[in-house]
């Protein structure tokens, strides 16, 4: 079953680029680019992370603050 993550709400400046990162943060995916106004916003992680039990969700805002959480 894919790896399914589930973004509730942003903090920060839109708009936001996210990525999907596996466990240990060395190999992350861009996702997409969102603009704050679309939440919640689930996605499932893409190949070759799709198959992992847990991951990392990285971030980035307007302003290169970068925002993390493991799923």
């Amino acid at each position: 079953m894919a790896l399914q993550i589930t973004i509730n709400s942003l903090n920060g400046t839109p708009n936001y680029d996210v990525y999907v990162c596996d466990i240990t943060g060395g190999s992350c995916i861009y996702l997409a680019t969102i603009d704050g106004t679309l939440t919640p916003y689930t996605f499932n992680a893409p190949p070759p992370l799709d198959n992992q039990t847990e991951g990392i969700v990285k971030i980035i805002d307007a302003n290169d603050c970068v925002i993390t959480g493991t799923t």
